[in-house]
């Protein structure tokens, strides 16, 4: 299980994006992650995620994708959740378009902690009912309080 409401902030939670491109919105993930780690450029956190990228994209298909990375300040993991208006070319494994992204940022000593949480996350995403509600989230606000209550609901916390 993982602890959805330790790891993302509302902040950091952001619906309706309008970027064309993967490397936009890494950089926006980036911008974003960097509010939660001000001692991290947001030009590191960017590398972290991109190092992660070139190993093979992290578009897992049914428009989503998980990029990840970990770092050396991160103490516990953290989420960054974003949803694009329009479909972005990901390099996904279906080659189809990604609006959801749910990054993540994880302690660079604990595999296992990435492990669990990548897991957690890919299991929760699966959740057709979830993913049309999170396409249909009218703001930022909504979307947050939509993971929290779905956690919730799940028990996930």
């Amino acid at each position: 299980m993982i602890n959805l409401s330790a790891m993302l902030e509302k902040n950091c939670t952001k619906s309706a994006v309008l970027f064309n491109s993967k490397k936009r919105i890494l950089e926006y993930i980036a911008e974003l992650a960097h509010q939660q780690l001000p001692e991290m450029s947001e030009y590191s956190i960017l590398e972290a995620l991109m190092t992660r990228e070139k190993l093979g994209s992290t578009g897992i298909g049914g428009g989503i994708a998980i990029p990840h990375g970990k770092l050396d300040c991160v103490t516990s993991p953290i989420l960054i959740f974003v949803v694009s208006q329009d479909p972005i070319p990901f390099d996904a494994i279906d080659n189809q378009g990604v609006d959801i992204f749910c990054a993540i940022l994880i302690p660079k000593d604990q595999c296992q902690a990435h492990l669990t949480t990548l897991s957690g996350i890919a299991k929760l995403l699966t959740q057709k009912d979830l993913t049309k509600k999170i396409r249909h989230a009218s703001s930022d606000q909504e979307l947050y309080q939509l993971l929290m209550d779905y956690s919730q609901q799940t028990g996930e916390k």
